[in-house]
């Protein structure tokens, strides 16, 4: 076994054991030299082959880190909020903008939300922890649920809609891939031009009311979506 992979499996362990945690600065390279008990340049050639396999990221100016593990997402309908919720993921919300108004001919022809419907649009900023996730915009009618920036704060979507008695049980969900603008890439952390995962969803309750429309910008390097899939499901690619 090459030399260099050794070590790549002792920084791999070092990061499963917690000694170098998620999102943390790696040592400089004679520090590592020292505690592997190698040369500088096996060391380089580890970090830069883990740098390929994703577990390592080297960022201008800041060094080379490691990558928290990657957030995996079944498609359900569920929200972000929850799902981090459920698995330990510590959701934390920055609430950008939060607009009340009619909708426009655009806001209708993208949500199905009749034009001139009373709605809120609102543009939040999702972290896990302290790391930034998804850019999230949504507009939701009026008459459904009227919002405000400090109920949005520590609490998801979906949670205050079921509180308000307006579950979503259906919905039309389309998942794609584009490249992060340069203002998105300096939100979510990630250079310009760097992929994105987009989500757009329309739900609506048991009584066939339209209570949500959503499009969602997913960090593709921290990012997933799980779909299980059946011999007799069938998959639109486009």
């Amino acid at each position: 076994m090459p030399l260099y992979f050794q070590a790549a499996l002792h920084l791999q362990q070092m990061i499963a054991d917690g000694d170098l945690p998620p999102g943390g600065r790696l040592p400089n390279e004679a520090d590592l030299a020292t505690r592997l008990r190698v040369s500088r340049p096996t060391v380089r050639r580890a970090v830069s082959h883990l740098v390929e396999q994703g577990v390592l990221v080297r960022r201008r100016g800041a060094g080379v880190r490691v990558v928290a593990p990657s957030v995996r997402r079944k498609v359900e309908l569920t929200s972000l909020f929850d799902d981090l919720a459920r698995h330990g993921g510590a959701p934390r919300t920055e609430v950008r903008s939060l607009d009340v108004g009619p909708a426009s001919a655009d806001v209708a022809a993208r949500s199905g939300i009749v034009e001139g419907t009373a709605v809120t649009m609102l543009e939040r900023l999702r972290f896990a922890g302290d790391e930034p996730l998804a850019l999230m915009t949504n507009v939701v009618p009026r008459s459904v649920l009227a919002l405000d920036t400090a109920m949005l704060r520590d609490r998801g979507l979906y949670e205050l809609l079921r509180e308000a008695g307006c579950v979503p049980v259906t919905a039309t969900q389309v998942v794609g891939a584009r490249a992060a603008t340069t203002a998105e890439a300096a939100l979510l952390d990630e250079p310009r031009g760097a992929p994105l995962l987009t989500m757009t969803r329309t739900a609506w309750d048991d009584q066939g009311r339209l209570v949500e429309f959503g499009a969602h910008l997913y960090r593709a390097s921290r990012y997933s979506f799980e779909l299980d899939l059946g011999a007799g499901a069938a998959m639109a690619v486009e």
